[in-house]
């Protein structure tokens, strides 16, 4: 805790090249942080807030590596004043010193109240450095934890870190930056509650805020995602020829483009929107290299990974009834044809087993005045629905999971899809109540009936919030 506010405030510190930046970056979510494999970058203290709601909760202070640990324990070992004041008095005593500089910079947060939390790297032997390091931290008496950052598979010395650092720290945590999920950055937070009676409480309003702050997010994510799927389901592209001689296939083929680039957009849009949701603000966020997310949204595969199996669109066909061609457009005469409002219903639960070539309705209807219409869209086929909803999912999915610590790209988590038909997004596993809702909302989407179209649609951003907090509180990783 800081003498001068009441703001909790962590000083991340230890030997260079141990991930101290990658630790700051992933808990205070901020990807400005210089983080480099090259030793020694950073050269100086610099503090990163996390702020909520417009008001700063807790700070973690980046700090530049030791760089005369024995030098320092000398100096400690040989101070004479009391034990509370030892680092005041080292900082007062070599502020000038250029032996002591790095020292003098990494000591004065925690000169000013600043916690410790000390990172240390268990892919590597322990050192004699790291014991002198962890004997100047135990001198200190400050509140301190120690995380080790494993930054490889590689574990053989863990057992060797653990029994040291239990000797010089009040609390041990492992603590991958460059993986941890949100759980485990709320885990850690409140581990820190431990090294300290007087954190207790300041720290259980940072975690409250933090939860709630997560919670925002994820209702802000699922009004995202509905709102996208309801301009994709909405979305039309239409034409009036005077010729009926002139619709020819070139015709259809650039309003179909036209169509799937505009709900492409859409859809990329609402990512976006997602992302920085989850302060991924400045690095251009690359998706797992195996994600079906790379695959184009119209695509044979995408189909078949995703949605519904056949069975199950078939029932969710059933729910929807006789919508699918319910909404083709009528000629200006105020003709309908309830011939394709039949065959559209049959569609309907079944085009999804020919895959995406369905997924756009192409009519063309005889006007009685100025020509032809020509149309694509809406989508009728309510697999686009659960196509749309998984894809939406598996990229919340990713990016809560990437932490900002972390530079390099993501790992290959779920092995190679390529030749799988096996369904794998969110919406196979929707119980058949929520698939109800969801057939309920693609039916009223459209609907001329505000009230209607506003139940159904708060009854599916219900379903989206509900999977959002399990895919968070699981730390799914996703296709």
């Amino acid at each position: 805790m800081t003498d001068h506010d009441s703001v909790p405030s962590f000083a991340v510190m230890g030997h260079p090249n141990e991930g101290k930046s990658s630790v700051v970056s992933t808990l205070a979510e901020d990807d400005s942080v210089r983080v480099t494999p090259t030793p020694g970058e950073t050269t100086e203290c610099r503090s990163f807030p996390v702020i909520i709601d417009g008001r700063e909760i807790i700070r973690f202070v980046d700090t530049p590596g030791f760089q005369a640990p024995k030098k320092t324990l000398v100096w400690m070992k040989s101070y004479k004043g009391t034990g509370d004041q030892i680092v005041s008095a080292f900082c007062e005593a070599n502020k000038n010193n250029p032996i002591f500089s790095e020292e003098h910079k990494l000591f004065t947060p925690i000169s000013r109240g600043a916690g410790i939390i000390y990172v240390v790297d268990c892919s590597r032997p322990l050192r004699r450095n790291d014991k002198t390091e962890m004997e100047i931290f135990r001198m200190t008496g400050l509140p301190r934890m120690a995380v080790i950052n494993c930054k490889t598979h590689e574990d053989q010395y863990l057992s060797v870190w653990k029994n040291e650092l239990l000797k010089h720290f009040n609390t041990i945590r492992i603590f991958n930056a460059l993986n941890a999920s949100y759980a485990q950055r709320i885990d850690l937070l409140e581990s820190l509650k431990g090294i300290d009676p007087d954190l207790q409480f300041p720290l259980e309003s940072v975690i409250t805020a933090f939860k709630k702050d997560w919670e925002r997010r994820n209702d802000e994510s699922a009004e995202i995602i509905c709102h996208m799927l309801c301009r994709c389901i909405e979305y039309r592209v239409s034409k009036i020829l005077t010729d009926s001689s002139k619709m020819q296939s070139a015709e259809k083929n650039q309003m179909e483009t036209t169509y799937k680039n505009k709900i492409e957009k859409i859809e990329k849009t609402s990512h976006t929107q997602i992302k920085k949701q989850f302060k991924h603000n400045i690095f251009n966020y690359e998706l797992p290299p195996q994600s079906i997310l790379h695959e184009d949204l119209f695509s044979t595969r995408t189909w078949q990974v995703l949605g519904l199996t056949p069975g199950q669109l078939a029932a969710a066909g059933a729910f929807a009834g006789g919508i699918m061609g319910a909404v083709l457009d009528k000629a200006a005469a105020g003709l309908t044809f309830g011939l394709f409002t039949a065959i559209g219903g049959a569609v309907g639960a079944g085009s999804a087993f020919f895959g995406a070539e369905h997924m756009a309705h192409i009519s063309v209807v005889g006007q009685k005045i100025g020509g032809t219409k020509l149309t694509v869209g809406p989508n009728k086929n309510i697999q686009f629905l659960y196509v749309l909803l998984d894809r939406a999912l598996i990229y919340y999915s990713h990016v809560i999971n990437w932490a900002h610590g972390r530079r390099d790209n993501p790992d290959n988590l779920s092995g190679d899809l390529k030749h799988t038909r096996t369904k794998m997004g969110f919406s196979s596993s929707l119980t058949t109540s929520q698939k109800k809702i969801c057939s309920v909302f693609f039916k009223s989407v459209r609907s001329k009936d505000p009230v209607r179209k506003e139940k159904s649609r708060r009854a599916l951003m219900n379903i989206i919030k509900t999977i959002l907090d399990d895919i968070s509180s699981s730390e799914h990783r996703h296709i």
